[in-house]
């Protein structure tokens, strides 16, 4: 099984210089806030699932009056020995494996991470663009297809978007229309699919963390009507449509909304306007979700991912729990700490070990960083 055995970072986030290697089974980094946590937990998930939680330009990735940044990760299983490249510049990024150019659909999936933060909780009350990304850095690691299919999408709706913004000709935007619906449609038929598959696996993690409360999730396309919209938005439905449909349903709307998206200078329909709704016992959770619930949908939903990628890709994805010990009760924490029975390499960060018990202590190893260094404890 391939696992992360080390990594270095140059003029990445807070980091002149960071390094460390011989990583284990199960690593626990200690530090104080504001030390660099969550910038290594981070570094890691861009060489794993080539995205992260906190979904940054590459200009915020790169160390305060540097040109450049990079990452480099060293991969290893009893068979291969591969170093993984991430060079960060203002504007782009640029990947590659053992010294050769490659391109991000290419390495996704090599080594598969699933990472948990307290910014996730932005899963459960955030904006509808929270989730649909969360969607898609899930869809990109499990499919090459997902990934291109998404980015041929988000091309287009930029390029819609510009014209509309310059009141281009209405033909010239029906042409663009016409290049969207094929792309518009597959991307929701990725999602769709998704969403089906996280829903039945988070209905059952949710009802064990939660005393059998029930969880639903909707995916709603952004092609119906207002009157469809907003009733999904009060109780769970499911939408199912062909490929076929989906298409057609996607070029009627632009057709039925083209005075709409000129008034407003943008495009209105599309994967892009479309919503994810969570449901706990048929209410709306971002409406009627205590804190406590919000905190088992969001881990339900990661372990949800976990199991997905097991399943998809036949490999244990890297765990990456970034300062969320301190943010679960007891018996979250544990459902949390399950995971780890499983074969997952496991990196946690934390401000100190009173969240852990110690058997998990003992099978750990402890770094410690403070102002940019680490050592082990």
């Amino acid at each position: 099984m391939l696992r992360l055995e080390g990594i270095q970072f140059r003029n990445f986030r807070s980091y002149e210089s960071f390094s460390v290697d011989r990583l284990d089974g199960l690593t626990v980094l200690i530090g104080p806030n504001a030390v660099g946590k969550t910038n290594v937990v981070e570094g890691m998930q861009l060489v794993t699932a080539f995205g992260s939680f906190r979904n940054a330009p590459a200009s915020e990735l790169i160390r305060w009056g540097c040109p450049s940044a990079s990452i480099v990760a060293h991969m290893v299983s009893s068979t291969r020995d591969l170093t993984v490249r991430a060079d960060i510049g203002l504007k782009s990024r640029a990947y590659s494996l053992n010294g050769k150019k490659k391109a991000v659909h290419d390495l996704q999936g090599l080594l598969p991470s699933v990472a948990f933060s307290p910014d996730d909780l932005v899963l459960a009350k955030g904006a509808q663009s929270h989730r649909r990304a969360a969607l898609d850095l899930l869809g990109c690691q499990l499919s090459r297809s997902h990934r291109i299919i998404r980015r041929d999408f988000e091309r287009l709706v930029k390029h819609k978007n510009a014209l509309l913004k310059d009141d281009a000709a209405p033909l010239l935007i029906e042409s663009v229309n016409d290049m969207l619906v094929p792309s518009a449609a597959q991307l929701y038929l990725y999602r769709a699919a998704l969403v089906a598959n996280l829903s039945s696996r988070m209905a059952r993690a949710y009802a064990a963390l939660a005393d059998g409360e029930r969880i639903d999730v909707s995916y709603i396309p952004s092609w119906e009507s207002d009157e469809a919209r907003e009733a999904a938005q009060t109780a769970p439905r499911v939408f199912s449509y062909s490929k076929e449909e989906a298409q057609s349903a996607l070029a009627e709307a632009f057709s039925s909304r083209a005075a709409e998206e000129r008034a407003r200078r943008r495009s209105v329909v599309g994967p892009h306007r479309d919503r994810v709704e969570f449901f706990i016992d048929g209410r709306n959770a971002t409406t009627f979700a205590s804190q406590g619930q919000q905190r088992s949908l969001v881990l339900s939903w990661k372990i949800a991912e976990v199991e997905i990628v097991r399943e998809m890709l036949g490999v244990a994805p890297v765990l990456l729990l970034d300062d969320v010990m301190s943010e679960l009760d007891v018996r979250r924490r544990h459902a949390l700490m399950g995971l780890l029975e499983n074969d997952m390499q496991t990196f946690i960060t934390a401000t100190d070990t009173s969240c852990f018990d110690g058997a998990l202590l003992e099978r750990a190893r402890l770094l410690e960083l403070e102002g940019g260094g680490v050592w082990a404890r």
